[in-house]
């Protein structure tokens, strides 16, 4: 650093050169510069301090990941805001086939996601089999693209679910692992991207839509379809998670990603009590969330909504929840994990009561902005939370089991019972029950969910693999 700063100046004399830069460079700025060239120095050092504390060799290293969530988020903002709309109205489908259809997945992932992260812990080879997930994903979109009718689209749905429900949590666990030293913020950081490009994606494909002609959809139906084209979302989607799975094999492979767990070591979570509650809270606050959630755009549609209506509402969404998980780190100290879960939940209680109970066109739109709370709380402070109390070895078993109860086995009662549900109710009757159930869970959260402690958790240096893993 002293050879850095012994420069010459314009007249070819040297800065005085000292033995302690950061010495040289506090007395300039206490004293003031001699001349431009000093203050250019100090300039130069002052960037190059900022570089290094916002980015450390971790974060740096994490770029491959942040693209990751870019693109793969990026293809959720085509699929999950208008797969129950192309379901209904361009399928042609009865509210209860259309819940049907959405318990499919998590029927299946509640197989497939517990057994593909006890692979990974197993062999270490977590990014790979990232990757790998990622392209199965990719030709699942292809294939249900291709499907017409209902029990064609409910054997193309669980084939996508094989590999599609369990890139997420595999994502989270590699993420978390690398991630682990680089601070409270750095999780914020690289998740915030995949919010942006799910906003871009979602902001995107009503254009695509517009200067596609129709007959790009697969067996459409004419009579009161708002979006004749909205099968194009299938190859756009499987277009973007075969990028994801390109950018997967670029993701670090070493140090904690690669830790491997022992044979029975699983067995430690089910006597781990904090992961058992927090199993059970998660298992009831997704019954009465993700119904409302993959319903959302028969929601909208009930109350006049089109197919833009439906955009700018998540617009406005991300344009909240793009800065609430970038401060994350903040929140987590604040609030720790589990306060970050018991905001979310009653949050998101409140929004489906207020769904429910508003009927001014303006005020419902506005009440949508509290979908950012719900995903930095509910959707953060889950893996979050579960990430403080599990092992590290078997953090994506972990992951796996929870998606498995919360996404699996409550996601499937809960679209299931939705779908029927509107059928003999109303939606709006679905939306006030489902609000209020949430904000009573939250009320008891923190009397149901023990305080993560993070200091005991520890590196089970034993079980870290060769570098030839992964």
């Amino acid at each position: 650093m002293a050879a850095v700063l012994a420069e010459t100046n314009q007249g070819g004399d040297r800065i005085d050169a000292v033995e302690s830069p950061v010495k040289d460079l506090t007395a300039c700025f206490f004293r003031g510069f001699r001349d431009e060239r000093e203050a250019c120095i100090f300039r130069r050092w002052r960037l190059h301090l900022s570089l290094a504390r916002w980015y450390d060799p971790v974060m740096w290293h994490s770029i491959p990941l942040t693209l990751f969530w870019f693109v793969y988020f990026g293809s959720l903002g085509i699929f999950f805001p208008y797969f129950a709309l192309y379901l209904r109205e361009n399928a042609g489908l009865s509210g209860t086939e259309v819940g049907l259809i959405l318990a499919i997945s998590p029927l299946v992932g509640m197989i497939a996601q517990p057994v593909w992260g006890q692979l990974a812990d197993r062999t270490g080879a977590r990014t790979r089999t990232l990757a790998f997930l990622t392209i199965g994903t990719a030709a699942g979109y292809i294939g249900l693209g291709m499907a017409a009718g209902f029990w064609p689209i409910v054997m193309a749905t669980a084939l996508l679910a094989l590999a599609g429900t369990a890139v997420f949590p595999m994502m989270t666990s590699v993420s978390l692992a690398i991630l682990r030293d680089a601070g409270h913020h750095a999780f914020g950081y690289v998740r915030a991207w995949g919010t942006i490009g799910y906003f871009i994606v979602i902001m995107l494909f009503p254009w695509m839509l517009q200067n596609f002609p129709p007959r790009l959809e697969h067996g459409a139906i004419d009579t009161g379809v708002s979006q004749p084209g909205l099968g194009l979302m299938f190859p756009i989607t499987a277009g973007w998670v075969f990028v994801a799975a390109f950018i997967a094999f670029f993701i670090p492979k070493k140090g904690a990603v690669a830790l491997r767990a022992a044979r029975g070591d699983w067995h430690e979570l089910m006597d781990n009590r904090p992961f058992v509650r927090f199993l059970g809270f998660s298992l009831f606050v997704h019954f009465l969330m993700q119904g409302p959630m993959w319903l959302f755009p028969l929601f909208v549609r009930s109350r006049g909504g089109e197919l833009t209506t439906i955009r700018d509402m998540w617009i406005l969404m991300l344009l909240v929840e793009i800065p609430l998980v970038l401060s994350t780190g903040s929140g987590l100290k604040r609030l720790g994990a589990r306060g970050l879960l018991v905001i979310g939940v009653l949050v998101g209680g409140l929004r489906w009561t207020l769904c429910a109970l508003v009927a001014d066109p303006t005020l419902l739109f506005a009440v949508q902005a509290l979908h950012g709370l719900t995903v930095v709380g509910l959707n953060l402070g889950s893996p979050l939370y579960l990430d403080m109390v599990a092992p590290e070895k078997l953090r994506s078993t972990a992951q796996g089991i929870l998606s498995m109860v919360a996404t699996g086995i409550a996601g499937m009662a809960s679209n299931f019972s939705a779908g029927w549900f509107i059928d003999q109710s109303g939606i709006d009757a679905l939306y006030l029950i489902c609000g209020v159930g949430l904000l009573v869970l939250g009320g008891f959260a923190c009397w149901i969910l023990p305080a993560a402690q993070t200091s005991a958790r520890k590196i089970q240096t034993a079980a870290l693999p060769s570098d030839t893993v992964a």
